[in-house]
């Protein structure tokens, strides 16, 4: 009769995977702290609403801004919230528990917008854009009825990166999620604390934490949305070049308006009365250009003449 094959101890791995986890979570609250410190996203006395969907992105950031704030010894206030939307097989009792576990506050909203995108939207056609206006409309009236000054999402950098380029590819504009945004009417302050972090790290993190994740059956069928071709892309790019991400997020903080279209932020017409010198007959003369800085037109508007009224509202939190 063969010997039964001694069970394989699962210590070890379960050992490797904690590690795997520990060194994910200090790599995650290094840049969700960096970006904190880097747009000043949170201050003492803040009051903080953390939306949580139930995704692997938003679990994550409710579990890192937790470790940040016992860190700040509580100087500012945390708040889960959960907005039920009425979908079809919806089940938030597994992120309850969760939640209730670990001893986070938090509020299940429960509003029908199901089926108020069901009805407007045509068969076929993405649910994201309107299903986005009412969750958003729903969140923000939410948190200024409970006294938030803060409301913090879960979008990381391939997020703002694949934004970037949907805006460019299908929009006609350069612009994208910004870390930091002050709502339209100026009562609420929309932050993105992981927009340094990486979806993989973040997934990786969420799976070796167990996190409770919640399915999106709204729109989880809607393969052929334009942000799943644009993170095609950039995945085909990155096997040729791995620094293309994260060029992408450099790109947004290195804005050149001096080499760009944009006439409202560079006073391209300008340029002509910069010249050190004039034209005489043809020729440049008095000087001309020689040891003088290129570029020193000025904007029309932007950066160095401070923010534009309405810049505010054009991140699309």
């Amino acid at each position: 009769m063969p010997t039964p094959a001694p069970a394989q101890d699962s210590a070890p791995s379960a050992r490797d995977d904690e590690r795997r986890r520990q060194r994910l979570e200090r790599k995650l609250l290094h840049y969700t702290g960096k970006a904190i410190a880097d747009y000043r996203l949170i201050r003492p006395g803040d009051r903080v609403l953390v939306c949580v969907s139930g995704g692997k992105d938003s679990l994550t950031l409710l579990e890192l801004l937790h470790r940040l704030r016992a860190r700040a010894r509580g100087k500012f206030a945390l708040h889960a919230l959960t907005l039920d939307q009425g979908q079809p097989g919806w089940d938030d009792a597994p992120l309850r528990a969760w939640l209730e576990a670990k001893g986070y506050p938090h509020t299940i909203l429960r509003q029908d917008t199901y089926a108020v995108v069901t009805a407007k939207v045509p068969a076929g056609k993405t649910y994201c854009s309107l299903c986005s206006r009412l969750r958003r409309g729903h969140i923000y009236t939410f948190a200024r009825r409970q006294g938030y000054n803060k409301v913090a999402l879960g979008h990381h950098r391939d997020d703002l990166i694949e934004s970037l380029l949907m805006a460019l590819l299908y929009n006609g504009e350069i612009r994208s999620m910004p870390p930091k945004l002050l709502t339209e009417d100026r009562r609420l302050v929309v932050i993105r604390p992981l927009a340094y972090c990486q979806e993989r790290d973040i997934a990786e993190y969420a799976r070796l934490s167990g996190f409770p994740i919640l399915p999106c059956n709204l729109c989880g069928s809607q393969e052929r949305s334009a942000r799943r071709r644009v993170k095609a892309l950039i995945a085909e790019l990155a096997a040729e070049n791995p620094k293309v991400p994260a060029n992408l997020l450099h790109a947004l903080q290195r804005l050149r308006p001096s080499h760009l279209m944009d006439r409202r932020w560079w006073d391209f017409p300008g340029l002509d009365e910069q010249l050190d010198g004039e034209l005489v007959d043809g020729e440049l003369v008095d000087g001309g250009l020689e040891g003088r800085p290129a570029g020193r037109a000025g904007p029309a508007h932007g950066p160095e003449a401070g923010p534009r009224g309405g810049a505010a509202g054009a991140g699309g939190a």
